[in-house]
């Protein structure tokens, strides 16, 4: 729990400044609820809630990470509106539904199968037509090997984490269709205004027929 709490600020602080510039260009039109999955300190889920005055929303991680989620949504108007969920999505099923799911810098810490798992069970707590965002160092071309800080970025999940990686938009594209998911595309961002290099993916579920 101490090296969780640790890591948690640690991520926090890097993302204080990315996050607002991230949720000023990414539409939630339509969206009531955003469920932030692996969200550690709920920063990105802050910046959601700060730009969408309707906009309700979950962090799930953790418990020790949730414990400074909440500290940091104590100090925020907008925190009055955000929930914690405790609970291992390699594992449990989500409790939904949500409008949207956010899934950033999560993909890398994990193998194709876990990611194959969470993918399932995001699309299970989806609401019909919601939106699964991924955000993470995607890699481009066809050799796997571009742009360089996502290759680099996958010698620090090889010797960091038991089974991660960066991962290619192709791959990652066709898991998400062999786990249900009806339409996929990549977000554009402004350059110089992302976390990635072309590092944001937008999965839809399919609607329901009346």
């Amino acid at each position: 729990p101490d090296y969780r709490r640790q890591f948690t600020w640690a991520m926090h602080h890097r993302t204080l400044e990315t996050a607002p510039v991230i949720a000023a260009q990414l539409s939630l039109k339509g969206a009531k609820t955003l469920l932030d999955l692996g969200g550690g300190p709920g920063t990105y889920a802050m910046a959601f809630l700060a730009k969408h005055p309707g906009l309700r929303a979950t962090v799930c991680d953790r418990p020790a990470a949730l414990e400074v989620a909440k500290e940091i949504a104590a100090t925020h108007k907008a925190g009055a509106r955000l929930s914690y969920l405790p609970l291992d999505f390699l594992s449990d099923n989500i409790p939904g539904p949500f409008d949207v799911i956010w899934y950033s810098n999560v993909l890398h810490i994990y193998s194709p199968e876990q990611n194959l798992g969470v993918f399932r069970r995001a699309r299970a707590a989806l609401s019909d037509g919601g939106r699964f965002i991924i955000q993470d160092a995607f890699l481009h071309d066809r050799e796997g090997l571009y742009p360089e800080e996502a290759s680099l970025f996958a010698v620090s999940m090889l010797l960091f984490t038991d089974s991660g990686n960066t991962y290619s938009v192709t791959d990652t594209t066709a898991w998400l269709k062999q786990t249900g998911f009806a339409t996929v595309k990549s977000v554009k961002m402004t350059k110089g205004r992302e976390d990635w290099e072309g590092g944001i993916l937008e999965a839809a579920a399919p609607r329901s027929r009346p």
